[in-house]
């Protein structure tokens, strides 16, 4: 502004004011004052109130809500000093800068200093007015004295803090320091402070990403005036012009983004507390960014830590890369329905120790049998005989489960899951016995709310992650078989280098290699585990046990490198040996196979049934499998061979035509066929 204009302003500034004091303030109360509302970007928060992510205005500038006591008190001591010393003595316009600066402009024959307040700028500000001309600075005189009327001093200077500008599309001091200096307002260095006063003179000129000297410059200025006002000493001020300048601006905090997303749709307030805790969420990202590095450019990850003692979730990782679009990292994989493959056989199990169904040492069948129409297989094709549950689960058997399942109900298991709190929906119909193995589409949240449940005992807690929302549900199951699940499941082999018995937990594989889980808890944590792809499409070898598992043990070795122990067994739990148990539970009774042929009974090999034998005067051979000896075989009812111990005879033909075999094994159990001889 040239020294004339100057004068001018402050010619017709006291005109006005001595023109009459009634028409001076009718004047200034008849100011139209644009919108005071400060406009601060939404923002999630951790537990601590530690900022997770921000998110701009609807202009797209980075302007943040920020209080004063959250601004270091040096940086305000500076501000002062350098822009407006008399801030808390002036009514918004200070006529003795005024007068000081015209006296000075006009001794030295150029403008040396400015008289510009804070309300000034804060005037401009709020206007977004130009300042150069004649009738913009008689505008902002005129609202800087109404703001002072209006507005109190704490609530002018917030507004300056909310609105200064700092280059490129940053305003507030808060915003400045994140971009500048990667940290929150509260504590600064003298230098860091001397740049934040320098940089709203000329945001854009004393940018320190582009114009480094320029901002080194400025600062110096800065400094030097703090120095010779006392403000700091010259030896602070000397060791802070040694500080670099930052040459880059650095990202706004973007954690926990599928999360943050969700609450501010949810609500689009402009502060949101979380359950999570900033350095646990912060480790799990990098863990997820890391599971992934290398792998095929479409595989994702979710990963979500809660506290299973009271629900509260630590971390929230929805994708390995929130804007990789080839991953789709934008989909929540947290809240996808998927199948859960074998995870949810702990909770099968749980259910039939509590019903008094087993015990983790009750001896159970592996081998081939159908239920009606349905006939399941183990993941590998192969059958292992009778063993004990505890052996079963550990080895994820599928037969097994499917036998538990049966007796305990497919309808009841599918209840109790809701009855946890998680989602689970069917593709269609009413619940049958694959749902034992993963037909059901369950969302990862769900899966970690339902282990929190078998880990704390048997009773549900709603998993939640915003504060006081959280709280116990429904009590699925007693504390000795919660307690039995988790003692077998801690018994499995960790992956290579993890330690043993440190964390109970299960790993899941889906149909067709579509998600790979793993699962798990300790005495104060679980972690639940996804891979896969977003799109639904097979990762071809992936099983949960290399692919999930040893993610999940470094996550606990990240959220808790002193691991808190799986607890003691409840006083109540039955500890014995198969031999031990009451004899209903030393052997499972399936009632599929109580009513089905039994698989061992005998069998006329041949002649096969239906068959037609030409004898051409010969006798009849016939071949036996299975059953236990010794045989008698039947002819149309009557004995033709008794005691047999071997398993092929050759008989008399009673004639030809039609003839009933029989054959009936040391154990009464029979089989029989129809033939026709010729």
């Amino acid at each position: 502004m040239r020294l004339d204009r100057w004068l001018f302003a402050l010619a017709a500034c006291l005109t006005l004011i001595g023109a009459g004091r009634d028409e001076f303030d009718a004047w200034v109360d008849a100011t139209a004052l644009p919108p005071l509302a400060i406009e601060t970007a939404p923002e999630v928060r951790d537990r601590d109130g530690d900022l997770l992510r921000a998110y701009q205005v609807g202009d797209g500038r980075w302007r943040l809500d920020v209080t004063q006591d959250g601004v270091d008190a040096r940086f305000i001591a500076m501000l002062l000093a350098y822009e407006d010393k008399r801030f808390y003595h002036h009514a918004g316009v200070d006529l003795r800068a005024v007068v000081r600066a015209a006296v000075t402009s006009v001794a030295q024959g150029r403008l040396t200093s400015g008289a510009s307040t804070l309300t000034m700028q804060v005037a401009r500000l709020l206007e977004e007015g130009p300042t150069g001309e004649i009738s913009g600075k008689l505008r902002q005189i005129r609202v800087a004295l109404a703001l002072e009327r209006r507005l109190s001093k704490a609530e002018i200077l917030a507004h300056y803090l909310h609105r200064a500008p700092y280059g490129g599309n940053v305003e507030g001091v808060r915003a400045a320091t994140l971009t500048w200096f990667g940290k929150e307002p509260a504590r600064l260095t003298p230098a860091q402070s001397a740049l934040l006063v320098a940089l709203p003179q000329s945001p854009e000129t004393r940018r320190p990403d582009r114009h480094a000297d320029a901002a080194r410059t400025a600062r110096a200025r800065v400094l030097a005036r703090m120095a010779s006002a006392g403000v700091l000493d010259a030896e602070t001020a000397r060791a802070a012009l040694r500080e670099p300048i930052p040459t880059a601006r650095r990202p706004f905090p973007a954690h926990a983004p599928h999360l943050a997303d969700r609450l501010i749709t949810a609500n689009p307030g402009a502060r949101h507390i979380t359950t999570l805790h900033r350095p646990t969420q912060v480790a799990i990202e990098s863990l997820a960014r890391q599971a992934v590095r290398g792998q095929e450019q479409r595989l994702s990850i979710a990963i979500v830590v809660a506290d299973h003692q009271t629900g509260a979730v630590l971390a929230h990782v929805g994708s390995p890369d929130y804007d990789n679009t080839r991953r789709q990292g934008f989909v929540d994989m947290t809240q996808a329905l998927r199948s859960p493959g074998s995870t949810l056989k702990p909770l099968v199990y749980a259910m039939a120790f509590d019903q008094g169904l087993a015990h983790p040492e009750t001896l159970i069948d592996d081998v081939p049998m159908a239920f009606g129409s349905y006939a399941p297989q183990n993941f590998d094709a192969q059958f292992r005989g009778t063993l004990p549950l505890r052996r079963a689960l550990q080895l994820s058997l599928n037969l097994p489960v499917v036998q538990l399942t049966q007796a305990i109900g497919p309808a009841r298991l599918l209840a109790d899951m809701r009855r946890s709190g998680m989602r689970a929906e069917l593709p269609g119909g009413k619940p049958g016995l694959a749902l034992a193995l993963g037909g059901v589409g369950v969302t990862l949240e769900g899966m970690v709310q339902l282990y929190a449940a078998i880990a704390r005992g048997g009773s549900g807690v709603a998993l939640h992650m915003v504060p006081g929302q959280g709280g116990p549900t429904a009590n699925l199951i007693a504390p000795e078989a919660a307690w039995h699940v988790g003692d077998i499941l801690a018994d499995l082999a960790p992956p290579p280098g993890a330690p043993r018995r440190a964390i109970a937990y299960k790993t899941g594989t889906s149909y067709g290699h579509r998600d790979t889980w793993a699962l798990g808890w300790d005495g104060q944590h679980v972690i639940g585990v996804w891979m896969g792809r977003p799109d639904g499409t097979p990762v071809p070898g992936a099983f949960g046990g290399d692919q999930a598992a040893p993610v999940l043990f470094q996550a606990f070795g990240r959220v808790a490198p002193q691991r808190v122990p799986l607890p003691p067994p409840p006083p109540a739990t039955l500890m014995v040996a198969s031999a031990d148990l009451l004899a209903p539970l030393r052997h499972f009774n399936n009632r599929a196979r109580a009513f089905a042929p039994d698989p061992d009974a005998p069998h006329i090999a041949f002649p096969p049934s239906g068959a037609r034998v030409s004898l051409n005067g010969g006798p009849l051979v016939v071949k036996l499998r299975a059953g236990r000896p010794p045989f008698t075989i039947l002819a149309d009812g009557r004995p033709v061979i008794r005691r047999l111990s071997g398993r092929e005879a050759w008989i008399d033909a009673p004639g030809t035509g039609f003839v009933s075999l029989s054959v009936i094994d040391g154990l009464g159990r029979s089989a029989r066929t129809d033939v026709r001889l010729d």
